[in-house]
């Protein structure tokens, strides 16, 4: 009965789809979710071999890695990375702490048993470059070469976040100001990151090139600086403008990536991304808070993937630390992030969504109780994010 209710409701388009599960109420919108996931509710996230290859839709989002912020509570759950699948094209947001290994994972590359994990990869986005979500770009970077059995087709475009030339600003102001990392380049951009890991893996890359004929990681991507210089001068503060038309970041054949300009201040730029593809259309937030920005990208996607922190955990957290640390904390989180009560009710609601997909969880050892608050105002399906979980867009099949 389930299996069949679940093909009826992914048959009907997404607009409708959010009025029919808003008339049989959250009960129905959990079951929905999860057996049309192939994920029991209360179950922890499936291996490899029952989740990305359960999907025959053309167009899919598998949840690499769910979990937010630096601080690692929960082994379940890896460091937030989302991948956006079109057949055999993989396009990859963010790489947390266990990415590569997700990525791995996931069926999203050819079963060659001989190191493959990036053989389809097409693009990588990065919305910010908090280490929370980048930590994972030094591997991918340094072994990529070692895994791309049976690639065919030009380098991966990686994208990410110019360099900045405003430091963000202290807070509390009445404290000392610190000592700068990297005086030289204290605000560099995903380019110049990347130069500096080339310097840091040359021994690696030296002898791998004389001694093996392996790829120069240079060969196999293709680094982009996202420009927006005629957009936005950052000042200290980090608070993006509202923008009137999205940035076009990357069109690669029937898939158009665009971006825009989120909220999470001091941290700037950052950036939410779209994935239009003939299926339907896939949002992933980045680390922001209610932003007008966002919702307008967000317009009508099919789903929505978007962060979410439990203010309970933040008063939890700051209560055990120590004052001078404490306030300063709370304030960030707080106001550069969005809150479950306000995840679906003031993004998701006025972005019109079909699906809002909760991942970048902190914490990530909250039960899923909690997070089914996120439902409050909401009247589309929600899922509670899980490591390396599937979510169909469109009805297409795919035969690959």
């Amino acid at each position: 009965m389930c299996h069949v209710l679940n093909e009826a409701v992914a048959s009907i388009p997404s607009t409708d789809r959010r009025r029919l599960l808003s008339m049989v109420g959250l009960g129905a919108v959990g079951a929905v979710t999860a057996t049309a996931l192939g994920t029991p509710a209360a179950a922890a996230p499936a291996s490899a071999d029952s989740t990305e290859r359960r999907s025959k839709a053309r167009t899919r989002v598998v949840l690499l890695g769910t979990s937010g912020g630096p601080a690692v509570l929960d082994g379940g759950r890896h460091g937030v990375s989302t991948a956006i699948a079109f057949e055999d094209k993989v396009y990859v947001v963010d790489l947390g702490v266990g990415a590569f290994g997700r990525l791995q994972q996931s069926g999203l590359a050819p079963d060659t048993g001989l190191g493959s994990a990036l053989s389809w990869l097409r693009g990588i986005f990065f919305t910010h470059l908090h280490s929370d979500h980048t930590v994972d770009w030094p591997t991918t970077y340094a072994i990529g070469s070692m895994n791309i059995v049976g690639r065919s087709g030009g380098p991966v475009q990686v994208f990410g976040p110019a360099p900045r030339d405003t430091l963000s600003r202290v807070f509390p102001p009445t404290r000392p100001t610190p000592a700068l990392v990297n005086p030289d380049e204290p605000m560099p951009g995903i380019s110049s990151m990347t130069g500096h890991l080339r310097n840091a893996f040359a021994q690696d890359f030296n002898d791998r090139l004389r001694d093996s004929n392996f790829p120069d990681p240079d060969t196999l991507f293709e680094v982009h600086d996202i420009d927006h210089s005629a957009l936005w001068t950052i000042g200290p503060e980090g608070v993006p403008p509202r923008l009137e038309a999205p940035i076009q970041v990357w069109k690669d054949g029937e898939i158009t990536v665009t971006a825009t300009l989120v909220d999470h201040h001091p941290t700037a730029p950052a950036y939410g991304y779209r994935f239009d593809t003939p299926d339907g259309s896939v949002v992933v937030s980045g680390d922001t808070c209610v932003s007008q920005n966002l919702i307008d990208l967000a317009r009508g996607a099919d789903v929505l993937v978007h962060e979410v922190i439990d203010p309970e955990f933040v008063e939890r957290l700051t209560a055990a630390l120590p004052p001078e640390t404490a306030e300063a904390l709370r304030k960030h989180l707080l106001e550069s992030h969005t809150t479950i009560e306000q995840v679906g009710r003031d993004v998701a609601e006025q972005a019109g969504v079909g699906t809002l997909a909760l991942s970048h969880l902190v914490p990530g050892n909250n039960p899923p109780a909690r997070w089914r608050k996120a439902q409050r105002g909401f009247s589309g399906e929600l899922v509670v994010g899980e490591d390396l979980m599937v979510i169909p867009v469109g009805r297409t099949r795919w035969n690959g």
